[in-house]
């Protein structure tokens, strides 16, 4: 069992998002919104505070590719919407670290935050469907740490950092691992949401060749 996984669960999610990451001002901000075949609009804003425009790894418009796949391999966990948006931030081991002890109570780094804010009994009146995109929340990931997992796991940085932005969106949609079954399944489910963009253990970052 590794112990990152368990640093991903939403408990960290209770009204946590907005503050999170809006209290930071030097982020690199990306929005795009993307449709899919069955017009489903994604809207993804990448926050990347650790990278610059000339050394991000994987570029904006790959995260919101890989996102848009993701998010149509996941309609049948999401209450049906016209659109659907989150957010995305990249950061260091410090800035994570200052999250996870404010709304997790764990004063330590840890690789990937959940911020969900979907609610059990959200209205689903079609006015408010066709009005506004449904807000999934906020992944926060440490490059920092990721980086280090990913050397000690001997895959790419890249492929660490898409394969927990999975895991993060996993929670945004319902997802949760409170035991060795369910981990297993959302396990089985991240790697499906990979092969579903290409990304391989050896992905350097750039733009999948194909996406099935």
């Amino acid at each position: 069992m590794t112990d990152y996984l368990d640093d991903a669960s939403d408990d960290a999610s209770d009204g946590a998002s907005d503050d999170a990451l809006t209290e930071q001002p030097s982020a690199q901000v990306y929005s795009s919104t993307e449709e899919t075949s069955d017009t489903i609009a994604v809207e993804v804003s990448v926050q990347d505070a650790y990278f610059d425009a000339e050394t991000a790894l994987i570029a904006e418009s790959t995260w919101e590719q890989c996102f848009l796949q993701w998010l149509q391999h996941l309609q049948s966990d999401l209450p049906p919407w016209s659109g659907y948006e989150l957010s995305l931030r990249l950061t260091n081991d410090q800035e994570i670290q200052t999250l996870n002890a404010q709304y997790r109570q764990k004063d330590q780094p840890t690789d990937v935050l959940a911020f969900a804010a979907l609610e059990v009994d959200y209205p689903q009146s079609k006015e408010m469907q066709a009005a506004m995109p449904l807000y999934l929340g906020d992944i926060v990931i440490s490059v920092e740490t990721a980086a280090a997992q990913a050397l000690e796991r001997g895959h790419s940085l890249a492929y660490e950092l898409s394969w927990l932005a999975a895991h993060g969106l996993l929670h945004l949609v319902g997802w949760d691992h409170p035991d060795e079954e369910s981990l297993r399944q959302m396990l089985d489910q991240q790697d499906a949401l990979l092969q579903a963009v290409n990304v391989t253990p050896g992905w350097q970052g750039t733009v999948p060749a194909e996406v099935t």
